[in-house]
């Protein structure tokens, strides 16, 4: 998983007008679905108002597969939706907590091996 700045979720939104948080969503939905194999749809969904609702939750299920349990369902959810780019700064945090553990390049080397 690419480790990234936590606070280019929080300021890059005000400087691009809110599109550096789709870009986000995208890039760390498509990272989520390789490391944790998980099955976050597309994120076209999110232009649906109530559908980016159930789209977020995904999202969140993947933070936690990823993370290995460091940041929860719930509250990687939670986070997301009540305090938007606030909340994808925390998340990103525990997503580079989870990248530079040794667990994860254990896994990322393994994974290397196999393919």
């Amino acid at each position: 998983m690419k480790r990234r700045s936590p606070a280019a979720p929080l300021l890059l939104p005000f400087v691009t007008f809110g599109i550096y948080t789709l870009v986000w969503f995208v890039k760390t939905k498509n990272e989520i679905n390789l490391v944790a194999h998980s099955r976050i749809p597309t994120a076209w969904l999110l232009i649906l108002p109530v559908v980016s609702i159930w789209w977020e939750w995904k999202l969140a299920v993947g933070v936690e597969e990823a993370t290995n349990g460091g940041l929860g369902r719930h509250g990687a959810f939670w986070l997301l939706f009540l305090l938007g780019p606030l909340g994808a700064l925390f998340v990103q945090i525990a997503l580079n907590v989870a990248a530079d553990s040794p667990a994860s390049s254990n896994r990322a080397l393994q994974e290397s091996v196999l393919a």
